[in-house]
């Protein structure tokens, strides 16, 4: 007969071991023995292309499972220092206790990306937290689905073609990636495999680099199985992303639009000559600043700070604080805003004048 432990007794065992929450406790004994943190371990490492690893995850008790298309916040320590990223899985829309596959490509300036690519090994534990993101297929499934995706944003429309897939749905999808070259398609053999087995998956890949520069166009849509009543899913550069956004609305085109985007879109350009000037205060920790003008985020962390953080892009809301008074700037669209007691986004907000912070 099992035993189940009351619910109480989590916090009283934390209350007893104050200061530390009961988890620091356990994975001292084993990382993945955890009260109320959702970790995962690594049990398979595959790196399909030169710059992208794929890492299967099995979830602590505490994952709920995701809808296709959500991301999770992945949390990894480098040298002393615990990054958090997000990363889109690429299995079908799953329920509690199923692994997690994610496929994550190393940029150029991705830190915690070309770390995973380079030592993520099995048996690593990883900080997960529970799915989330609105970029999903709705619940009434669309009668036909055009998915378009480019680079790394193959994996949250990967999920949800296959999810339909799994589901065995009726009508037509048609699958649009676009990538550097053929070495550079993390899933080729699966969406080969995939397109080969369902013959309603009108599989097309395009390559920008080399001869081909085949990046999108109009013409990569025409005579697509169920257009006029499909919902569109989009995920990508921005590049992709515009030049989508740009067709859809000098065509007319009336259906459904999704899109996702986990690139950091380009700053609003400040002008150089503009003083940079006040203190930034930081109320909760007693400590203060000199605004050098970057985001409250960086400038927290140069002062020996480390306030909760996610994505650093504005997706995830994973940093937000209150700001008692000042005025920041929104270093994405330029926007000002001096309303007092607001709760905003570190990430992205930078400091004009005198600012404090709830950090």
């Amino acid at each position: 007969m099992s035993i189940r432990i009351p619910s109480l007794v989590g916090p009283i065992v934390e209350a007893a071991l104050s200061p530390h929450p009961v988890d620091r406790y356990l994975e001292l004994f084993d990382p993945m023995l955890t009260w109320r943190d959702l970790r995962g371990k690594v049990i398979a490492v595959h790196r399909p292309t030169d710059r992208s690893v794929r890492l299967v995850l099995r979830p602590t008790r505490q994952w709920k499972g995701h809808q296709a298309g959500q991301y999770v916040q992945l949390s990894t320590v480098i040298n002393g220092v615990r990054h958090v990223r997000c990363f889109s899985p690429a299995n079908t829309a799953d329920t509690p206790g199923h692994d997690i596959e994610l496929t994550i490509t190393a940029h150029d300036d991705g830190f915690v990306s070309k770390h995973l690519r380079e030592h993520a090994h099995v048996g690593m534990v990883v900080g997960l937290s529970q799915a989330a993101g609105e970029f999903t297929l709705p619940a009434q499934r669309p009668r036909s689905a055009v998915f378009i995706s480019g680079g790394s944003g193959i994996t949250p429309v990967l999920s949800m073609a296959r999810t339909l897939v799994a589901e065995n749905h009726p009508g037509p999808i048609t699958f649009v990636y676009y990538a550097r070259t053929p070495a550079d398609v993390a899933y080729r053999a699966e969406l080969t495999a995939l397109a080969s087995a369902y013959p309603a998956i009108d599989l097309r890949l395009h390559y920008t680099r080399g001869d081909e520069d085949d990046h999108f166009t109009g013409e990569h849509l025409t005579d697509i199985a169920g257009l006029d009543e499909a919902h569109l899913f989009v995920c990508g550069p921005p590049a992709l992303m515009d030049a989508v956004n740009d067709h859809y609305d000098t065509t007319g085109m009336t259906q459904p639009l999704h899109s996702e985007a986990f690139v950091l879109a380009s700053p609003i350009a400040v002008d150089p000559d503009a003083p940079i000037d006040g203190d930034l205060t930081f109320l909760h920790s007693g400590r203060s600043a000199t605004n050098d003008g970057r985001t409250i985020l960086d400038q927290a962390e140069s002062a020996g700070l480390s306030p909760d953080s996610g994505c650093r892009m504005g997706i995830c809301f994973s940093c937000t604080a209150i700001k008692k008074s000042g005025c920041t700037r929104n270093v994405l669209t330029g926007e000002t805003d001096t309303e007092a007691d607001k709760r905003i986004q570190l990430c992205i907000n930078a400091p004009v004048g005198d600012v404090e912070i709830e950090v």
